[in-house]
């Protein structure tokens, strides 16, 4: 017996031959020491709020917005009490106006043209190809037809189109990119951090994504003007001389009296959370890319399963995993589910008629559908069969063959005729 075999033997179940995984695939890791100490210290001082009239208060969002901007390579860096607030005031920090279009593709979460509709906006839904990623030929056409002067770039799950064409399109039909982040901290393309190549950009501090402080966001850019207006909206009263990585006070001085102040702010205590995990980054993502490719060949190698090819200059940190079932039906695909979830590995699939927890396309987005600028094929045929496995960073190689066997096993019994 091989040492995965005898882990497999340990991980089982006493249900015949079938295989059972014994983890929670929900499960977040555990918050470092450092994270746990910096929140005892700073309840303890009670001075949870971000900003202070007094001198002796420890400036812990300030620090990490200083410290974000470095890692991200921007010029200015803000912290807010949500990723989707983040989107929010990244596009009104940008000048979308009420009525105003906004490009998104069709393969995202629903916080994303939420966005949109929170700043009055009107989302255009692009097409995505078979990476899960936007279809380049739709954006250029959209671009076009709908006259859309913003793109919300969505990294879904991790996913990064080739961004040297993203940006050539916008660029020739002058559209101002604002990148989701959410899945991509620390991931690049050809050597360039995702979030730096549009006007602004976001991420996501919720408990699934790469660092984790319940909810927070972070928004980082080079503009100092989109930098002035999102610091003022997110609520910094005129207190926002305290903000480290920020434009000069004299911008602040052409839009404080024209900008409202939309509460969003982010705690001291949320940012001295993330403060000790963001030196923890890039080993965290190495672990995972680990995970992923663990995974990977095994699941691949499944009958009617696929994994979406990627390409060498994507360079991922998948928090998440992704594949395709091809050429079976509904029920055939919800057999699938239910029996993994019975073995303990469970799958979220995209395609069911109506939305579920954190999962959701984009016709489950109704108040979307009279703003859209034709169908799109491709997102409907690829949602369809879209399954989604959630990767704790805690998974260990065994774990990793479990699942894929539970998945395997969960196939066969998906395939077998009605009895």
């Amino acid at each position: 017996m091989t040492d995965i075999q005898a882990t497999q033997a340990k991980r089982t179940q006493d249900q015949g031959s079938r295989a059972v995984f014994q983890g929670d695939l929900s499960a977040p890791d555990p918050l470092p020491e450092a994270a746990i100490e910096a929140a005892t210290r700073l309840m303890r001082d009670g001075r949870l709020f971000r900003y202070g009239e007094d001198r002796n208060s420890i400036p812990e969002a300030a620090l990490l917005e200083e410290e974000f901007a470095a890692y991200t390579g921007r010029a200015f860096c803000l912290g807010v009490n949500s990723g989707g607030c983040a989107l929010f005031l990244a596009l009104k920090a940008v000048g979308v106006e009420p009525g105003d279009k906004v490009l998104v593709n069709a393969f995202t979460l629903a916080p994303v043209p939420g966005a949109i509709a929170h700043a009055g906006a009107e989302g255009v839904l692009v097409d995505i190809d078979d990476r899960f990623v936007v279809d380049l030929e739709d954006l250029d056409r959209k671009a076009q037809s709908s006259g859309a002067k913003f793109f919300m770039l969505s990294y879904m799950r991790g996913h990064i189109p080739d961004m040297d064409e993203v940006m050539a399109i916008c660029r020739r039909h002058g559209v101002t990119v604002i990148e989701d982040c959410a899945h991509t901290m620390g991931a690049d393309w050809a050597g360039d951090l995702t979030g730096s190549f549009g006007q602004v950009a976001c991420f996501s501090t919720q408990t699934f994504k790469h660092i984790n402080s319940g909810e927070g966001g972070l928004l980082v850019t080079d503009d100092p003007d989109t930098a002035a207006r999102a610091i003022l909206m997110s609520g910094s009263y005129m207190l926002y001389a305290q903000h480290r990585a920020r434009p000069p006070v004299e911008v602040f001085e052409r839009h404080r009296y024209h900008t409202p102040n939309c509460s969003m702010r982010m705690s001291g205590l949320t940012a001295a959370i993330l403060r000790a995990q963001l030196p923890h980054l890039k080993e965290r993502n190495d672990t995972w890319r680990h995970i992923y490719r663990r995974l990977e060949g095994q699941i691949d190698a499944i009958p009617h399963l696929r994994m979406p090819k990627r390409p060498q200059a994507e360079g991922f940190v998948p928090s998440s995993l992704q594949f395709s079932v091809e050429g079976l039906g509904d029920e055939q695909i919800q057999a699938f589910v239910q029996a993994a979830a019975q073995a303990g590995v469970h799958v979220k699939w995209f395609g069911q008629a109506e939305a579920v927890g954190f999962t959701s396309r984009h016709d489950h987005w109704r108040y979307m559908a009279e703003q859209q600028d034709g169908p799109l094929p491709r997102a409907d045929r690829l949602l369809h069969g879209l399954c989604d496995l959630r990767l704790p960073v805690w998974l260990k190689d065994e774990d990793c063959d479990v699942i894929a066997l539970v998945l395997a096993q969960a196939m066969e019994l998906a395939r077998q005729p009605a009895a």
